[in-house]
């Protein structure tokens, strides 16, 4: 029997059952553990059927925690909708209760900086990036300068109007 259902499997491909579906729509499925014709184990496979198929218009959260942990096997039970609405209505309050924090720390803030108790950030414009090599120091000038023990190059150019 085994055989048989082995050999339909190859003919009409390989057989998957549908565990659930996400609210974007992606649906998840299982390939159950099975043996090939030589007889080797193939372990159970899981796999997502994403309803935006384009590989590269993939983003961040377009499949939902839960759903991507069982997808990775760290957990053995598909995510059920009750989870998962539950989770989302946590997410959404951690949301709203930093939102109430950032606002909280800005009316602070903004006390402190109108009672003269915490100073005023000054905002300093630098040329360049501080990664850069050359930031904070002087620019390198088209002709050599020497004063006493120290010499700095020039930086050359080619002159655009020279004919080749």
């Amino acid at each position: 029997m085994n055989k048989m259902v082995g050999a339909l499997r190859r003919t009409f491909g390989v057989v998957r059952e549908h565990v659930g579906t996400d609210h974007l729509g992606n649906k998840y499925y299982i390939i159950p553990e099975q043996k090939t014709w030589t007889g080797r184990l193939v372990r159970a496979k899981r796999m997502v059927e994403a309803s935006n198929p384009a590989e590269y218009e993939y983003t961040e959260g377009s499949i939902p925690i839960e759903w991507d942990a069982w997808i990775r096997g760290r957990r053995k039970e598909a995510p059920s909708v009750e989870e998962l609405m539950k989770n989302e209505a946590y997410r959404e309050q951690i949301k709203l209760k930093a939102t109430e924090v950032e606002e909280k720390d800005l009316a602070l803030r903004t006390k402190e900086y109108d009672e003269g108790l915490v100073a005023i950030p000054s905002r300093t414009v630098a040329a360049g990036h501080a990664a850069a090599t050359s930031f904070g120091k002087q620019e390198l000038s088209k002709e050599p300068t020497s004063t006493a023990n120290t010499f700095q190059p020039g930086s050359w150019r080619p002159n655009p109007k020279q004919e080749a």
